[in-house]
């Protein structure tokens, strides 16, 4: 430690553990599970020691680069994403302010249409053949216009 501090004494400042801090000095990087422990184990630590925290971060990233655990993102699980995983990742992608609009605005045309289906189910127009007798179909009397008959054979 270049500031007089102890590993326990970073260890208590930070909260990082000492077993950490002892692989970031030595650079020994297998023992973290992901880059971003380190990035943020980095960070804490520079920042504490007042060092240039943005050269020590572009100099960690050539270095995990170098490595072959962390030259590339790990995935976060062996199996596909399913239709359900896409649905997740779109809600929480999703603007609340403008979702909440979109569902008031939806619940609004649900609510006209539930009431415009209700009241054409339930009012039902008067009929205006309600009030008449029945009554027999009369052509109309014989105008004389009419096809002459053909003669019987």
């Amino acid at each position: 430690m270049t500031q007089g501090l102890t590993v326990s004494q970073v260890a208590e400042v930070t909260k990082i553990r000492t077993d950490h801090i002892e692989a970031l000095e030595m650079g020994n990087y297998e023992v973290f599970s992901a880059p971003v422990y380190i990035r943020g184990f980095v960070r804490t630590y520079s920042r504490l020691l007042k060092l240039d925290e943005a050269s020590l971060l572009a100099a960690l990233d050539a270095e995990l680069h170098r490595s072959d655990k962390f030259s590339e993102p790990p995935p976060l699980t062996d199996r596909p994403h399913t239709l359900l995983d896409k649905l997740t990742l779109l809600l929480a992608k999703a603007s609340w302010r403008r979702s909440r609009t979109a569902a008031g605005l939806i619940l609004v045309l649900l609510v006209v249409f539930a009431g415009y289906y209700g009241w054409r189910r339930f009012h039902k127009p008067a009929d205006p053949l309600a009030g008449l007798a029945p009554g027999l179909y009369q052509p109309p009397a014989n105008t004389g216009d009419y096809l002459p008959v053909p003669p019987a054979k």
